[in-house]
């Protein structure tokens, strides 16, 4: 079949080859409609909207948003965060659909309308209310948001708060949560649900511990330098009557920005700290899992949503990245990372299938690259290297500029990942951006030479960043290669060319020789080391203060050793190790206590 012949933005073709006759070629035409996606990637794939701040892109106009509300609302999930101009709504939490909307009045007019959004439910009314020291900003008010459909519940919340959170408890009544400070505690006060008068005064409801939890040290690995670490992004959870009060921590330019929970039986405290954080991720292609929230789906599974970083052109440029999240029977709560920036069960897969992941491995880190042109020190091996911070760019953004990426073997290809730079420095790219959309085409090939076009995205009209293709049937290949079509802005540049699968070979064996030294002078960090494995690209550690709750994983790339710095300095820890390949998982390491 002519490959001219596929349509172009309709139809998925799925390549079908047979490893005994690598000259039969099958295209299989599969309606988009027929085809349920079973998976996503993080960081999500929405239309991220720029830095609306011009002092916040002095060094290159990029996007940017963070501290995202994600509720569940009449079925359907709303996500706000921070200067989007407006939110998304989604039925799956796979297509969002963006909303326009500044959420602002006559008399605050700005670009700072949404930084940091509460967002809450009382009966069938979902509020909104942005960061304000000032009293000028306004609680809205809908019952309707799906159709933009809005108004002020309160013209000038008096009390105002940056970071605020909304929550409202079984026994129907309201609170809110604000604090954003490297000096002062996150806080809590009751409010009338009816006119949001508050009762009383805030409380105060948890200060960072760095003395004790090495997790919320301030710096990129937890040295506590030249600042006291930043707590911020309070959320509120509800489970089996006890009261799970999150928080954002140390600081959102690190890899170990994360979110921390502390456990109480009353909505304002007093409260106990879990050790470890709740959201971390420190590793990966994605970094940093930190201020956001968590909620159900419509099977009451919890998810939890977050910050991720790049805060390469400024400190503020981050994504979002969606992670499965609960609580175990003797109700600590948890979120897992581990593979957080690999393919996941999206939330009606996961109910159903009772697993987080299919298990595709990232086939091609740090494989051979071929690509049409180089923009300076921006070289090829940047699109490969796991490291959403670098780049390859092209020379140009002309169609026909491409990256080719060798996986080594001949290997099932099950997704892709196609995650865009913002190469663009001299753009004028501000705020909002409604219009504006990549095109491409990805092709598979078994020798380098006959090529066949597996997916074909010259007539996308969408803004897709972050693009992420699951195929309908797996394909086999040794080379896929993308070809630019259409950049919105800026060079062809991509940050990551991400092809997860199975790479047909054995997993790695157990590791061994692993060994952990908890310093004595200070019991916050320890020294982790083991016998490295020639078949493996990366490791997970996975650690905790129960044998049977080891919920934080640290992906650690290249490397034998780790410094960790996290530890809770009065319990003991235990730790275990996975190596990891483009064929899969080796077993875990025996479970070793650390006193």
């Amino acid at each position: 079949m002519n490959n001219d012949l596929v349509l172009q933005n309709i139809t998925r073709n799925i390549l079908v080859k047979s490893l005994l006759g690598f000259g039969l070629v099958l295209f299989v035409s599969i309606s988009k409609a027929q085809y349920q996606q079973q998976t996503y990637c993080n960081p999500i794939n929405i239309d991220y909207g720029y830095t609306p701040i011009p002092n916040f892109s002095e060094w290159g106009r990029h996007r940017a948003t963070a501290d995202p509300v994600i509720v569940n609302y009449k079925g359907d999930y709303y996500l706000f965060s921070t200067n989007q101009w407006g939110y998304w709504w989604s039925s799956d939490m796979l297509h969002w659909t963006f909303i326009s909307k500044k959420f602002l009045r006559s008399w605050n007019a700005g670009y700072d309308e949404l930084c940091a959004p509460a967002v809450g439910i009382i009966g069938d009314t979902m509020l909104v209310f942005g960061s304000t020291y000032t009293n000028n900003f306004s609680i809205w008010m809908s019952t309707n948001p799906k159709a933009n459909d809005w108004k002020p519940l309160v013209d000038s919340f008096d009390m105002g708060g940056w970071d605020p959170a909304f929550f409202t408890d079984d026994d129907g009544k309201f609170y809110m949560y604000n604090g954003s400070s490297n000096r002062y505690p996150i806080y809590g006060i009751e409010l009338n649900r009816k006119n949001l008068v508050p009762k009383g005064y805030r409380k105060e409801m948890y200060f960072l511990e760095q003395d004790r939890y090495g997790w919320q040290r301030f710096g990129e690995h937890m040295d506590n330098t030249f600042l006291d670490p930043f707590i911020e992004g309070a959320w509120m959870t509800k489970h089996h009557n006890k009261y799970y009060l999150q928080y954002g921590a140390p600081g959102t330019e690190f890899s170990g920005y994360a979110d921390g929970v502390v456990v109480g039986d009353n909505p304002l405290g007093p409260f106990i700290p879990q050790s470890d954080p709740l959201s971390f991720k420190p590793g990966g292609f994605s970094k940093g899992a930190g201020h956001g929230s968590t909620f159900k789906d419509n099977d009451n599974q919890y998810w939890h949503v977050s910050t991720s970083i790049i805060c390469v052109k400024n400190t503020f440029e981050r994504r979002i990245g969606i992670w499965p999240a609960g609580f175990d029977t003797d109700d600590v709560m948890w979120c897992n990372t581990a593979f957080g920036d690999y393919p996941l069960y999206l939330p009606s897969i996961s109910n159903q299938k009772g697993k987080l992941a299919p298990n595709w491995m990232l086939l091609n880190y740090k494989k051979p690259v071929v690509v049409s042109s180089t923009l300076g020190t921006n070289a090829a091996n940047n699109a490969v290297d796991e490291d959403i911070k670098t780049y390859w760019s092209a020379v140009s953004s002309k169609k026909g500029e491409f990256i080719q990426s060798d996986l080594g073997n001949i290997s099932t290809v099950n997704a892709i990942q196609i995650n865009y730079a913002d190469q663009d420095v001299d753009s004028n790219r501000l705020g909002k951006w409604v219009d504006q959309y990549h095109q491409y085409k990805l092709y598979a090939s078994l020798d380098g030479k006959k090529w066949d076009l597996l997916i074909d995205k010259s007539n996308n009209t969408s803004d897709v960043p972050h693009d992420y293709i699951e195929l309908e049937k797996p394909i086999e290949a040794k080379f896929i290669k993308l070809e630019n079509i259409h950049m919105p802005t800026g060079k062809f540049a991509i940050s990551g060319l991400r092809v997860f699968g199975n790479g047909h070979g054995a997993v790695p064996s157990m590791v061994t020789n692993f060994i952990i030294l908890r310093t004595e002078k200070d019991k916050r960090s320890a020294y982790i080391k083991w016998q490295p494995k020639e078949d493996a690209y990366a490791y997970n550690i996975y650690y905790g203060t129960n044998p049977e709750k080891l919920y934080t994983c640290i992906m650690v790339h290249d490397f034998n050793e780790y410094w960790l710095k996290t530890m809770d300095k009065e319990k003991p820890y235990y730790f275990t190790i996975e190596a990891i390949n483009e064929n899969g998982i080796s077993q875990k390491s025996p479970v070793k206590k650390v006193d």
